[in-house]
């Protein structure tokens, strides 16, 4: 009997961190709808449409096979550019499937860039296709995200627009994991131009190994930082490498013992329902931010970078005009 009653005494004692690891929870978050082929010095066209309706299929099976509630933030812009029709057809099929729109501005500005006034404009002009969609679906469109995540950097402009957010029915999406994945877009997207296909094959490992530092650096920092595991809010594009690889990291969310859960779920967390004060003219990842509100130490140093030969081939000029998946 003694020696159930120390077993029963351990597991008891084991418990918080059992259920700790259990309960780990994960929001995905997708932007730059409708789409980014990562040609950055050629804006997208009507060309564009059909590559980027299979690309956004793609991502979306992905979701629907691991059950991912997600939250897409769109820029209307690229709806337009598109074609507003195939633009909104896009877009439709995430609401049809059960996925959530959200505003990202009409065109990704940077607000250190522009007045108050302007980017109220943009946010307002970024409604004109997913706010209806939503409506139709039946759901809210409450999420907004700032682009480059430049949230103000005067308190002016900061409270400014928080207070015009709240007004206009927002909540802000901020993100806790980050993995660089436009940089590495912009490199496959030359290897794949070039037919360089050794290249990308090694992109495709790195970039999975890469994110996986991600997760775990930012999982460490989050709890360096607040004292536990919050709700991680991981940020995504909407581009072909994730497409292609979306199954893969969102298997590496769960070998972790990640859960799934809705943007809305984790944000009612306490840590993001208290009132963001940090002002900056740079888009950090919310735990520097806390860390700075909370005057914790924090070792920026310490985060993972892109392997160099990735940023130094997604430099490069790619050559005409072969699109991939064209």
């Amino acid at each position: 009997m003694s020696l159930i009653r120390n077993y029963i005494g351990i597991i008891l004692l084991l418990s918080p961190f059992v259920l700790s690891a259990q309960t780990k929870t994960v929001a995905i978050t997708v932007d730059d709808l409708p789409f980014v082929s990562g040609d950055n010095s050629k804006p997208l066209t009507a060309a564009d449409a059909q590559w980027a309706a299979g690309s956004n299929h793609k991502l979306l099976m992905g979701f629907k096979r691991h059950h991912v509630p997600v939250v897409g933030l769109v820029n209307e812009a690229g709806v337009a550019a598109l074609g507003q029709a195939e633009g909104t057809k896009i877009l439709r099929e995430w609401t049809e499937r059960g996925f959530d729109l959200g505003n990202h501005t009409y065109s990704h500005p940077d607000f250190n860039e522009l007045t108050v006034q302007q980017f109220e404009d943009e946010i307002v002009r970024g409604e004109k296709t997913f706010a209806p969609l939503m409506k139709t679906a039946g759901r809210d469109s409450k999420f907004f995200r700032f682009p480059f995540n430049h949230t103000g950097d005067t308190r002016e402009k900061h409270d400014a627009m928080a207070a015009f957010l709240k007004d206009r029915g927002y909540t802000t999406a901020p993100c806790t994991i980050e993995n660089s994945d436009w940089m590495f877009n912009a490199a496959y997207y030359r290897m794949n131009a070039r037919h360089d296909r050794r290249s990308a094959a090694r992109l495709r490992r790195e970039y999975i190994a890469f994110t996986a530092d991600q997760i775990d650096y930012f999982t460490r920092l989050n709890r360096q930082v607040l004292g536990y595991d919050p709700p991680q809010i991981a940020l995504f594009h909407d581009n072909p490498l994730n497409a292609e690889l979306m199954d893969q990291l969102l298997a590496l969310f769960e070998q972790r013992g990640y859960r799934f859960v809705p943007l809305a779920t984790a944000e009612a967390d306490p840590v993001y329902q208290a009132r963001e004060t940090f002002v900056t003219k740079f888009g950090p990842m919310w735990a520097y931010r806390w860390a700075q509100e909370r005057k914790v130490h924090v070792d920026g140093s310490l985060e993972p970078d892109p392997p160099a030969w990735i940023v130094n081939y997604g430099k490069q000029t790619p050559p005409p005009p072969r699109r991939p998946g064209s």
